[in-house]
């Protein structure tokens, strides 16, 4: 089954369009690019405090627009009147490597897609995911914990979660071609935030385009493979997936969701877990409460992880929330308009590129009382109780609500679980951390870590 590209095309509002707008554009063809990318939150605050929660700005070669808080958020991710299109939005950043993933889809066709990529997400899936993601966490933890000491915390993370990605999307008996496949992710994750756009020999985009290419050759040979005999893993999962009229995902459908949700379930979680692991070695106090709480659970150490046990687990879950309200796996979010709307009292013409910000959302002071530091009790369900539904959307919202969000739950939970049973982790006298915080968080300088065992 296969549905038709949007119908809707775009043209760039005209310049003067968006001149009502209060705004700077900075330099000419490069705009306020190279600021945004130098700082990213400062930016943003400081166009803020000067300009109010709507704004103009001129990021990569287009006069485009930030809103931002809560409400800006509700109209552009929850989208109830369908005005934004995230294919129109995300397609200039991610396709030429991830085309047609589910992030880039519109609409009803996303929709559709949405509903044949669940079936992989249900909970008899999950709990072999769970299965596979334990071994190879407890494995890992295990490693550490015979050595001991310093450790560069962001480089450790980033190969347990290529690995975990390996298993539990690839199955665990992927064999010898895992090398080269979780190499040709690298390249093209790497590409997708490169400066150079276009496949030029030697360039990051050439060798994300050629990694691209590795990986459609790997699946188009697989896929018949895993139709005929099945399998608990992910892969097999959307194999087997069908649309609503029993058709089976093509072979290009199962190709471009496995390379996003791959590069997705990657890079974001890579990004979390090492933030979350870094707000507990500068926060011994919490981590104690976290390793109270996973000791209370009454596994022994060689004893695999539950459901039932990650269901017990409110503290934890509550620390890693807090970890993504500081450091927002995905700290903007485009879209394009694709009609007129009004927004704060500005009417803004079909065709503007539009940007919200939950890294701004989730730092403003006046829902996020002292909004730098890390506090898990804001995630207790009084806190929450009558706070904007829109204030916290480190996975999104509306149609395109993260769908792997309870998996990323379920592995850094289990994460926590080993990790605090078996590990300290704390950060040398006087060290702080130092954090690029676009296009992914992720720390300069790999986050310098020091383990013991406990």
């Amino acid at each position: 089954m296969s549905v038709a590209s949007p119908a809707y095309s775009f043209t760039p509002p005209k310049r003067n369009s968006l001149k009502h707008i209060p705004g700077d554009e900075g330099w000419p063809l490069i705009g306020k690019t190279l600021e945004v990318l130098a700082d990213p939150k400062g930016h943003v605050e400081r166009n803020s405090a000067k300009y109010g929660l709507v704004y103009r700005s001129h990021l990569f070669g287009e006069t485009s627009l930030v809103l931002l808080g809560p409400d800006a958020n509700e109209l552009v991710l929850f989208d109830q009147a369908r005005q934004f299109s995230s294919t129109l939005g995300w397609g200039r950043i991610l396709g030429l490597l991830f085309p047609r993933g589910l992030m880039l889809l519109d609409f009803d066709e996303h929709r559709l897609h949405r509903r044949a990529l669940s079936v992989a997400f249900k909970s008899e899936p999950m709990k072999s995911y769970l299965t596979e993601l334990d071994k190879g966490i407890a494995g890992r933890v295990a490693q550490w914990k015979a050595q001991p000491g310093p450790m560069l915390l962001y480089p450790a993370m980033k190969q347990l979660t290529l690995d975990l990605a390996a298993t539990s999307f690839l199955g665990a008996d992927i064999g010898p071609e895992v090398d080269d496949i979780t190499r040709a992710f690298v390249d093209m994750v790497a590409a997708s935030v490169a400066v150079i756009r276009r496949p030029i020999p030697g360039t990051q985009m050439a060798r994300g385009v050629n990694g691209r290419k590795r990986i459609i050759a790997y699946f188009s040979e697989q896929i018949p493979i895993r139709r005929e005999k099945g399998g608990e893993d992910l892969f097999s999962q959307l194999c087997q997936a069908t649309h609503e009229n029993g058709a089976l995902l093509s072979t290009q459908d199962i190709i471009d969701h496995m390379s996003f949700l791959m590069m997705a379930a990657h890079d974001t979680l890579t990004s979390s877990l090492t933030s979350f692991v870094g707000e507990l070695a500068a926060d011994p106090e919490w981590q104690q409460k976290l390793r109270d709480e996973v000791t209370q659970l009454g596994i022994a150490a060689d004893a695999p992880t539950s459901f039932v046990k990650l269901d017990a687990m409110p503290l934890s879950e509550m620390a890693f929330k807090e970890a993504l309200r500081l450091k927002p796996p995905v700290p903007s979010m485009p879209r394009r308009a694709i009609r007129d709307f009004t927004f704060k009292g500005y009417a803004i013409p079909a065709g503007t590129m539009v940007g919200v910000n939950p890294l701004f959302t989730h730092h403003m002071p006046d829902i996020w009382p002292e909004p730098e530091e890390f506090d898990p009790a804001r995630f207790t369900e009084e806190a929450q109780r009558n706070r904007h539904r829109f204030a916290w959307v480190p996975f999104g919202g509306g149609a395109h609500m993260c769908l792997g969000l309870h998996f990323a739950y379920m592995q850094a939970k289990c994460f926590a679980r080993h990790f605090l049973q078996n590990l300290s982790v704390s950060l040398e006298p006087g060290y702080t951390p130092d954090w690029q915080m676009w296009p992914i968080p992720k720390p300069r300088d790999g986050l310098r870590v020091i383990l013991k065992p406990v």
